[in-house]
């Protein structure tokens, strides 16, 4: 079953606060347009990624992404993660009720499209989600047809998703668990490769998707 995937964004110089340091302050927001421009350039390219929407605070930040073949629309103001995710599963959901939908994070700047693949293979429809390395946080969460997204990320996402009633998908999947946060999970994903964005801002290998 091809899924439509909702990818939320902040404005690329608000986001990702505790990498503040990683490159020089002048190209921060340049980082973590990078970390979005990699996962969705694998997202995109992925079977059974059907259509990527992306809901963004400030779309202009994130024009860069439509080459991609993305879409973006306005995140709600003041409505935060869960609510912005909210939006665009109802938007999705008025094109194709019945469709599986899910909420990806747009910082896996080292996923391969296989990983993702098999992870909407494993959830087979199901309400199901992703945690990332450490386990705590969620990297994906699906929902396929007569289940709502019901979205529960922040900090302990992973318990919550499960305690929703959502299935933590077992596939290893490393690079779908590899999220940037902070400095050491930006070491951790130049040991796996990252995509051609990151890797030309941070100067590591490229790795192809």
């Amino acid at each position: 079953m091809d899924v439509d995937l909702i990818v939320p964004m902040k404005r690329p110089a608000e986001g990702k606060s505790r990498l503040r340091g990683a490159v020089v302050p002048e190209r921060h927001a340049e980082l973590v347009l990078a970390l979005a421009y990699d996962t969705l350039s694998a997202a995109t390219s992925a079977d059974g990624v059907r259509r990527v929407l992306v809901v963004a605070a400030d779309p202009a930040s994130v024009a860069d992404l439509t080459e991609l073949g993305v879409e973006i629309v306005t995140e709600p103001s003041r409505g935060g993660l869960n609510s912005a995710l909210r939006h665009g599963e109802e938007l999705l959901r008025r094109d194709r009720p019945s469709g599986l939908v899910g909420a990806l994070q747009a910082d896996l700047p080292a996923l391969r499209t296989e990983d993702l693949t098999a992870a909407l293979a494993e959830a087979a429809g199901q309400r199901a989600f992703v945690a990332d390395r450490q386990g705590t946080g969620t990297t994906l969460l699906l929902a396929g047809a007569g289940n709502a997204l019901a979205p529960r990320f922040g900090e302990g996402s992973a318990r919550a998703h499960t305690a929703s009633g959502a299935t933590p998908l077992t596939i290893a999947a490393e690079s779908l668990r590899a999220d940037v946060d902070t400095a050491d999970d930006l070491a951790h994903v130049r040991t796996l490769g990252t995509g051609k964005r990151t890797s030309t801002l941070l100067g590591t290998p490229c790795v192809a998707m």
